[in-house]
């Protein structure tokens, strides 16, 4: 990276951005209950609030959100009719998975092969950590000249939609010019993206009951009405032979127009094993930007170790539509419980409950915010030119902001490139990239504020 003020001062950061990431993926911030103490989310929270505070942040305060969780919010001042932006990031983290499947613990930033490993290290812990460093370079070299809000979420992951609802309350709380969301991904390790798409998502509880209680299955299997292979048969109504995503009434052949990814990359990313076939028809770009994708995320069932020859009474699974830009969420939740209820076997009892869902988001690249930034990636990423890519995954604050403040711009960048494997077990992030994205958004919010003056 040619240096210049900004990033010479990001350089010389990164240390402390480490010990500080460190400290912070050590809360292990699953915003379950069920699966971890409250209180480790309520420490990444005030870890996030003292870190606020440090900076000179003022009115810091840990909301209270209607789903139990609690987001961090602050306001640092800017210069006189200097334009407002909000800059965005979540403190919680999916659950670690299988925990012997870490090469290192999965709550323990551990540096390894250039990399450093650990829970939220790139999903979305270090997002917040990248926001710090831009903030504190342009303070080290002649102040931050815009006015700065910072929200910085606890339930992201769980999709259950306690910040949006709280935004929806308190209106004027993230108003802005301009909005970043730092829990996106560069398309390539090293390629400099902002995300312009985002698929929606809803997550939907099945549970189908045909028995008053398990059957011997030599007695009774054969008549007896098995509840386990009605869910399987239910289950894989969703797809078609070629793996397609198939809800009655949800089209599914929309084409991507932008930005490809061939398809020898997407497996090597994705870790096919040699000789397995992809699913679905159609470019990879359109079948994960573009498309409905489902995914059974689990299903109750006896584990082979210590089942019995039992007829299942009952037997319930959860699922996972993502739901492409251009859909309402809501649609496509009707359409695909209808599905399911259509395609229930044997007139078995089916109950369906929807735990979560969020909007899908298509963002404007004609606006003068991406001018600011790709101006701004030429120089932390010298020679690169920015790119523009859409995204599979969900963030159901993007509408919710949308809709609250339409003026607003909006951009998405973030640190969880395709080797970072967020979500996954050795999730990590690339220190290069976390220095180079500081040093993009400290120059983006320079341009920003020359552009508004201009």
């Amino acid at each position: 990276m040619s240096q210049n003020p900004i990033a010479e001062t990001i350089a010389s950061l990164m240390p402390r951005a480490k010990a500080e990431l460190t400290e912070l993926v050590a809360f292990q911030s699953v915003a379950d209950w069920a699966q971890f103490p409250k209180s480790e989310s309520e420490g990444a929270a005030n870890w996030v609030a003292d870190a606020l505070r440090t900076e000179g942040f003022q009115d810091v305060a840990l909301l209270d959100t209607p789903d139990g969780t609690q987001s961090v919010y602050g306001f640092l001042p800017g210069p006189e009719g200097a334009p407002t932006v909000l800059l965005y990031a979540h403190y919680d983290v999916q659950p670690p998975l299988d925990d012997d499947a870490w090469v290192s613990p999965a709550f323990e930033l551990t540096e390894r092969d250039g990399r450093w490993y650990g829970r939220g290290a790139a999903d979305c812990k270090g997002g917040f950590i990248m926001h710090l460093l831009a903030l504190r370079a342009l303070k080290a070299n002649g102040g931050v000249p815009v006015a700065v809000k910072v929200i910085v979420e606890g339930s992201e992951e769980q999709g259950t939609g306690g910040l949006q609802q709280y935004a929806e309350a308190h209106p004027e709380l993230l108003a802005a010019d301009t909005i970043v969301i730092g829990d996106a991904g560069n398309f390539r390790l090293g390629l400099p993206t902002v995300t312009a798409t985002l698929r929606g998502m809803t997550l939907v509880k099945v549970k189908i009951d045909t028995l008053g209680g398990n059957l011997h299955s030599g007695m009774f299997g054969g008549v007896a009405p098995d509840a386990l292979a009605a869910l399987i048969r239910l289950l894989d109504s969703l797809r078609s032979a070629d793996g397609s995503t198939t809800v009655d009434g949800l089209a599914s052949d929309a084409v991507w127009e932008g930005l490809q990814y061939p398809e020898a990359d997407f497996r090597a990313d994705a870790k096919v094993l040699d000789g397995v076939g992809l699913i679905g028809e159609g470019t990879i770009a359109d079948r994960l930007w573009a498309r409905p994708a489902v995914t059974v995320l689990g299903i109750d069932c006896p584990p082979v170790i210590g089942a019995t020859p039992s007829v299942h009474a009952s037997a319930s699974a959860l699922i996972s539509l993502r739901v492409p830009p251009g859909v309402d969420t809501a649609e496509a939740i009707k359409l695909l419980e209808a599905h399911l209820i259509a395609h229930t076997p044997w007139q078995a009892k089916l109950e369906l409950e929807v735990v979560g869902q969020g909007q899908p988001f298509q963002a404007d690249t004609s606006s003068p915010a991406y001018a600011s930034m790709a101006a701004a990636m030429q120089v932390a990423y010298p020679g690169q030119e920015m790119q523009v890519s859409g995204m599979g995954g969900s963030i159901p604050l993007c509408n919710t902001l949308t809709s609250l403040y339409p003026e607003a711009e909006m951009l998405l960048i973030g640190l969880s490139e395709p080797e970072a494997q967020i979500h996954a077990v050795n999730e990590s992030v690339s220190p290069e990239e976390l220095e180079r994205l500081s040093v993009a958004e400290a120059l983006f919010l320079v341009n920003y504020a020359e552009s508004k003056r201009a």
